[in-house]
């Protein structure tokens, strides 16, 4: 490992608040296989194991800290709000509250195609960090860790994290309502490849509205969530 690489290193455990005793584990966690494709030579490895390991402690975490702090909540509401908490949407947001995205090692067609702010990479990679903590420092460790810093950034952005799935919420109003689905149509695609810009239109009954974003799931999610505040409401 160069000096720049543990120096950037360094640098992410410090926004992490967690200093890893074995450093070779995050810098795994955070190589995507399109670095390794491009590397065969070297013995690295991609953080896809990681991912898959991260992704089951990530939702046990998050499962615990929903039961004890929502006493009230069924099993389906609970299901609903870890869903919000641990889909892409989510996890990607707090891997660029973090600035993940700078640590990564991309293939350079990765790079070229704006992987350092793709949603499903950040996501994938924040969720091998997780796991990273956990092989690093044990369950305890990663349990403090979690509690001492995970939390707090999802309790920073509640409207982001805990009302975040719009067309789920918009759909079970619009069959109440209107007895029928939403129905999203791409008006416009714009942008060079690596950065598309997407505009969607969502229309239910006699309400019409329109959302953007960089992928067409964020455009629609975003024309759900205006209609829903025209609905007087949000997820529940």
């Amino acid at each position: 490992m160069t000096d720049d690489r543990r120096s950037a290193l360094a640098e992410l455990q410090e926004k992490l608040q967690y200093p890893f005793q074995d450093l070779a584990l995050l810098d795994q966690a955070l190589t995507h296989r399109s670095f390794v494709h491009e590397n065969l030579s070297a013995e690295w490895k991609n953080n896809e194991r990681l991912e898959f390991l991260g992704d089951a402690v990530l939702g046990l975490c998050i499962s615990d800290l929903l039961v004890r702090s929502h006493e009230d909540f069924t099993e389906g509401q609970l299901s609903k709000l870890r869903a919000s908490l641990v889909n892409e949407r989510s996890l990607s947001t707090v891997a660029r509250m973090i600035g993940l995205g700078d640590y990564l090692r991309l293939g350079r067609g990765e790079e070229i195609s704006g992987g350092r702010t793709k949603a499903s990479i950040l996501s994938d990679t924040l969720e091998a960090v997780v796991a990273a903590v956990y092989l690093d420092g044990g369950f305890v460790r990663l349990t403090q860790w979690f509690q001492a810093f995970f939390v707090p950034l999802l309790k920073s952005r509640p409207e982001q994290f805990l009302h975040g799935d719009y067309k789920t919420a918009l759909q079970q109003v619009a069959q109440k309502r209107f007895r029928e689905i939403p129905v999203y149509t791409l008006v416009r695609e714009s942008g060079p490849d690596h950065c598309k810009l997407f505009e969607v239109r969502m229309t239910i009954g006699n309400i019409t509205t329109e959302g953007g974003g960089r992928t067409k799931k964020e455009a629609e999610q975003e024309a759900a969530k205006k209609a829903m505040t025209l609905l007087g409401g949000g997820p529940e």
